[in-house]
């Protein structure tokens, strides 16, 4: 092993590498004030930036995680290297020939396994950029060129070319004192018969590298007739190289992205280039894998997660494309960006249509077009026959749960008055309640575990949370019995909160007709919903005063916390009944509300629209009757 590197050249790096330069290449950073700078910590998940470096100091520290430190510690942290390793490599980046207290000059061949595998995959690289140039690549260059890359996109790329031969680059870089250890765990040659071989011959060669730059991995794309490979083949899982968390192109793209809070995720190498050419130099691409969850991370730390941020999605219109843009939904509430979908006249990909219509088109292509939650509920609903009430209300079950996982309750609300629109279901209300329901089902499971049965979840009441309700005057008397219930009901969810949810949880504010109940119903769903008390009783109730809008809500939140319940046994029984009533009560004014737009559509209305208030009619009365005959199991 190598001696200790020499303190003072580890205070020299320390000192010749600005710790904002090296945290900048993986996050936006932003002014915090007082010469600090703020960005989304890239060690833990978080929405706001907690993570700040101070250029000044050379120190880091995030208030989310506690993770900090310096310049060298944050190289450690960010690419799993070493003390040894992360100095050397910032020595490298900083021309500085480190000094070894035992054994002298480190030999290449003593240096930390993540340094050295980066070495051969920067070596390798130039080694294929060069062998593009030779006769027997001349398949290769014909290849780019038929889809308008000249050689300088070539080179500004870096895209190369492998030799035919068994073991072209094994004994390049054998030559360059790379072991065949080395040389195999890189994923740059594979065993054969009598040893290493290079794993990627005949082909065309794209470096893959990361958001610091350094090349970790290729792609590598088939070119003849007669090789019986895969169209594309792409580096293995190595230590240095997870293609879950590597996208194409990140290295040119980092700092557009950053200033535009712009990116353009397309689904191949010549996707990025042609994009880039074409002045879109936002565009990144996956390696062989969906866009998940460790991409949007990178992408996000870039973005920082503004109001303005948009991602833009370019898939292919056919199915494999239409597939694809599905499974990137599945992640899309992971963004606090906008996401669209751009798909091209006749399917193209921006490739194929920069090479036929030029740059202009590209560009056009990537404009913001189609939010991706709305290709999403048209891919659904166009599954069914929404002619009929069966057909709609079917569409209704399986695209009200994909409207339900918006966050932002704004958003949500009007992503489901556009369902309605789209599902031809005339009470909008009718599928916001829905939609509003199910998310907040999936809150009180903790995003786990299914959402309310189809056919009778359908016909909950609920809808999305209102502005707060104001009232004044004196108290209401506990004599009216529809207000003695909400009142009870809302006194077990302050005082026994573990009794009533997560059924309590999924009640609307409108199932509360008094509207000082229906401003305290308001405040505890500000406060993160009765769940929450079933965790810290105390906090709860201190949460759900500070989500009180006036002092007025304050006093009745006080009030109903501390009044005693008009039952000795406070039980699982009792707070059932209570749930029931209340939810009975608010289908039945439901079911009056349809009976009256029944009439009025049966007296010469259209005879679609009557079919449907009959069907959503009918569903109403069957869940009215099911919480008649079995209680709260019905809920």
């Amino acid at each position: 092993m190598a001696g200790r590197i020499n303190d003072e050249d580890v205070k020299a790096v320390r000192d010749a590498v600005p710790i904002d330069a090296v945290v900048s290449e993986y996050l936006q950073l932003r002014n915090a004030g007082g010469g600090n700078l703020k960005g989304l910590c890239p060690f833990h998940d978080e929405k706001s930036p907690s993570f700040q470096v101070s250029p000044s100091k050379g120190f880091f520290h995030c208030f989310g995680c506690q993770e900090g430190g310096d310049t060298i510690t944050f190289v450690m942290k960010i690419d799993h290297l070493t003390f040894s390793e992360a100095v050397e490599r910032l020595a490298g980046q900083a021309g500085i020939t480190l000094r070894y207290e035992e054994g002298g000059y480190n030999p290449s061949h003593q240096r930390g396994e993540r340094i050295r595998l980066v070495e051969a995959h920067k070596v390798a690289a130039q080694f294929y950029a060069e062998q593009l140039e030779s006769p027997e690549a001349e398949i290769g260059r014909a290849f780019l060129a038929e889809r308008g890359f000249d050689q300088a996109a070539a080179a500004h790329f870096g895209v190369g070319y492998s030799p035919a031969g068994w073991d072209h680059l094994t004994r390049f870089l054998r030559g360059k004192g790379f072991t065949d250890k080395e040389l195999t765990l890189s994923g740059l040659s594979q065993e054969g018969r009598r040893g290493p071989i290079d794993r990627f011959r005949g082909r065309l060669m794209w470096p893959i590298r990361d958001i610091g730059g350094e090349v970790v991995g290729f792609g590598a794309r088939r070119l003849r007739d007669d090789d019986n490979g895969p169209k594309y083949l792409n580096t293995p899982e190595t230590p240095i190289y997870k293609k879950s968390q590597v996208l194409y192109g990140i290295d040119l793209a980092k700092k557009e992205i950053a200033k535009t809070s712009r990116a353009v995720v397309v689904e191949g190498y010549t996707d990025v280039m042609a994009c880039h050419l074409a002045g879109v130099t936002t565009a990144i691409a996956t390696c062989g894998t969906a866009f998940g969850g460790d991409h949007i991370k990178i992408l996000r730390r870039l973005l920082m997660d503004n109001g303005s941020a948009r991602v833009i999605f370019t898939f292919d219109g056919d199915a494999a494309g239409q597939k694809a843009a599905l499974r990137a939904f599945e992640d899309d509430q992971k963004f606090a960006a906008e996401t669209y979908i751009a798909i091209a006249p006749d399917n193209m990909d921006p490739c194929d249509l920069r090479l036929l219509k030029g740059d202009e088109a590209v560009a056009e292509l990537v404009e913001p077009r189609t939010p991706l939650f709305e290709f999403a509920l048209r891919q659904i609903v166009s599954r069914y026959d929404l002619e009929t009430p069966a057909g709609r209300a079917a569409a209704l079950d399986e695209a009200a749960p994909v409207v339900a996982r918006i966050k932002n309750s704004a958003s949500q609300h009007e992503v489901a008055v556009q369902l309605a629109g789209m599902l031809g279901i005339l009470d909008t209300q009718f599928v916001v309640k829905r939609v509003a329901q199910i998310a907040r089902w999936a809150r009180d499971r903790g995003g786990k575990g299914p959402a309310p049965a189809a056919g009778r979840g359908r016909l909950l009441p609920e809808m999305a949370a209102p502005a707060a309700p104001a009232f004044g005057g004196p108290a209401l008397t506990l004599r009216n019995p529809v207000y003695a219930t909400e009142r009870e009901l809302l006194k077990l969810a302050l005082q026994h909160p573990h009794l009533v949810s997560p059924a309590f949880d999924a009640y609307g504010v409108d199932e509360f007709t008094a509207p000082p109940y229906a401003a305290v119903r308001l405040a505890i769903l500000e406060a993160g919903g009765a769940e929450q008390g079933t965790h810290d009783p105390h906090e709860y109730l201190v949460r759900v005063r500070d989500a009180a809008p006036d002092d007025a809500v304050r006093a009745m939140v006080t009030e109903l916390a501390v009044e005693a319940i008009h039952r000795k046994t406070v039980d699982e029984a009792y707070a059932g009944e209570q749930l029931v009533t209340v939810r009975r009560r608010a289908v039945e004014r439901r079911i009056h509300d349809m009976q009256s737009t029944f009439t009025r559509l049966a007296s010469g209305g259209d005879p679609a629209q009557l079919a449907a208030v009959q069907n959503e009619l009918w569903v109403l009365q069957q869940y009215d009757q099911a919480l008649r005959e079995r209680g709260a199991d019905a809920l």
